[in-house]
C-alpha cells in the first residue's frame, strides 16, 4: 500500500478533528480528487444536500431506518452502470447513477465491484487508486458515502503473495473511497462440515486482522445455505465426514469461531428468511429428526454489533418454488422489515442496503432505476409501532 506521511500541520488538523490518520487521509485524497476531476468531466449541479422525490428525506424520531443510513447496493442497477451513455439518454455510467440515485434520496451505496461501460466518464475500469480518487469525487459531489464493496477475496489459503497484493490494494481503495467495511457477496464455504468452517474461519480472521490495520471492518454475506445446519457429528461417511447436526447453523458456528474484533457479517434478510423455510429440521448426533426454526432477527439481536450492514431484500410466497420466495420491489413483498427492524434495534448502527437482483429488464431499460426508487420511498416509510 502507498507509503504516506503526515507534515506538522496534518497532524495538528487531523487532531483537531479527532480523526484518526486513515481516514484523515482518505478524506484529503478524495478533495484532492474532487479538484482535479471536475473539470475534466464538466460542472454540475451540487448534491451536497440532496432532495429526496419520495418527501423522506428529512426523517424524525420513529423512522425505523434514519435517513443517513438508508442505502442501496449497486448491483441492482448494474444495468445502469453498464449503460453506454452515446446509446441511451437514461443515466449511465457510475456518475451519472449517483447523481440519480442522490436525487431519491439515498445517502449511502455499496459497491458491486468497480466497472462500468468504457464510454462512461472514467472509462470501464475503475478498480485502482486512481479510479478510486475519481469515484470518490462523484460521491462527494452528490452527498453520497460508500458503505462496503461485494469485491475482492483471496482465493488462496494460506494467502498467496499477488492475492495478499490484490487485498491491500482493495483495503488501499476502500479507505479512499471513505468506507470503514469491506467485504464480498459469497459465503466463507459452500460446504456443510466443520473441519472446512473451521479453515474459513481460520482463513478470515487472519484477513480480517489485515483488515483492521488499515482501519477496515472487513465482512461476509449470506445466501440461505449458509444458515442451514452444519454437519459436526454423527456416523461418519465412506470419506471421513460427519453426516448428522448438533443444531447449529453453519454461520452461526462462523460466528463463534471468528474474531468479533476483525471479522464482521451482512445479514442478506431475503436469503435468510429463505433459509429459515427451507431449513428447519435436522438429524441429530443420535439419527432423531429435530425441529428448529431459524429466527434472523434474533440471531442479529444477540450479535448487534457483528452484524452492522444489511441486504434489504423482499420477497412474496411462493410454496412452489424450492426457496419459499419469489424476489420483488422492497417493501412490495410479504417479508416483515417493519418488525425486524424493531426487534434488532440499533437503528443508528446497522446500513441496510436495498437490493434486487431482478429488477434490470431487457424491455424497460429504465426499470431498475424505477424500481430503486420505489425501494428508497418504502424503506423511508418505515415506522415504529406505536
Amino acid at each position: 500500500m502507498t507509503d504516506f506521511h503526515d507534515t506538522p500541520a496534518d497532524e495538528a488538523l487531523r487532531q483537531r478533528l479527532g480523526i484518526n490518520r486513515r481516514r484523515f487521509l482518505s478524506t484529503c485524497t478524495a478533495v484532492g480528487a474532487g479538484a482535479i476531476a471536475a473539470p475534466v468531466f464538466g460542472a454540475a449541479p451540487s448534491f451536497a444536500q440532496p432532495q429526496p422525490t419520495g418527501g423522506h428525506g428529512h426523517g424524525h424520531g420513529h423512522d425505523l431506518v434514519p435517513a443517513k443510513k438508508r442505502g442501496i447496493i449497486l448491483y441492482t442497477v448494474r444495468d445502469a452502470t453498464g449503460r453506454d451513455p452515446l446509446a441511451s439518454t437514461l443515466p449511465s455510467g457510475f456518475r451519472e447513477v449517483f447523481k440519480e440515485l442522490a436525487r431519491y434520496g439515498y445517502k449511502q451505496v455499496e459497491f458491486a465491484g468497480y466497472g462500468q461501460h468504457a464510454n462512461a466518464p472514467g472509462g470501464a475500469g475503475l478498480e485502482s487508486v486512481e479510479g478510486a480518487k475519481l469515484l470518490r469525487s462523484w460521491l462527494d459531489e452528490y452527498g453520497l458515502r460508500a458503505q462496503g464493496n461485494h469485491g475482492f477475496i483471496p482465493g488462496s489459503w494460506p494467502l498467496s503473495q499477488p492475492d495478499l497484493d490484490t487485498f491491500k490494494k482493495h483495503l488501499e481503495i476502500a479507505n479512499i473511497l471513505g468506507m470503514d467495511h469491506m467485504g464480498t457477496g459469497g459465503d466463507p464455504t459452500n460446504s456443510s462440515y466443520k473441519a472446512d468452517w473451521d479453515v474459513a474461519a481460520d482463513k478470515w480472521n487472519a484477513m480480517g486482522a489485515i483488515a483492521r490495520k488499515a482501519g477496515i471492518k472487513l465482512y461476509t454475506h449470506n445466501h440461505d445455505a449458509a444458515y442451514g445446519f452444519l454437519l459436526d457429528g454423527g456416523p461418519l461417511d465412506a470419506q471421513g465426514r460427519p453426516t448428522r447436526s448438533s443444531g447449529i447453523r453453519k454461520l452461526e458456528y462462523f460466528l463463534k469461531a471468528t474474531d468479533p474484533r476483525t471479522v464482521w457479517l451482512e445479514m442478506d434478510i431475503y436469503w435468510a428468511h429463505v433459509a429459515q423455510y427451507k431449513f428447519h429440521t435436522y438429524t441429530a448426533h443420535d439419527g432423531s429428526q429435530r425441529k428448529k426454526v431459524f429466527d434472523p432477527a434474533a440471531l442479529v439481536s444477540r450479535n448487534n454489533k457483528r452484524y452492522p450492514l444489511f441486504h434489504a431484500k423482499d420477497g412474496t410466497r411462493n410454496d412452489t418454488s424450492g426457496e419459499g420466495y419469489d424476489m420483488v420491489a422492497f417493501g412490495e413483498g410479504v417479508i416483515d422489515y417493519r418488525t425486524f427492524f424493531s426487534r434488532v434495534g440499533e437503528k443508528n448502527y446497522h446500513n441496510p442496503m436495498v437490493e434486487q437482483d431482478n429488477a434490470p429488464s431487457g424491455t424497460d431499460l429504465g426499470q431498475s432505476l424505477k424500481l430503486a426508487k420505489v425501494g428508497y420511498d418504502n424503506l423511508a416509510a418505515l415506522r415504529k409501532k406505536r
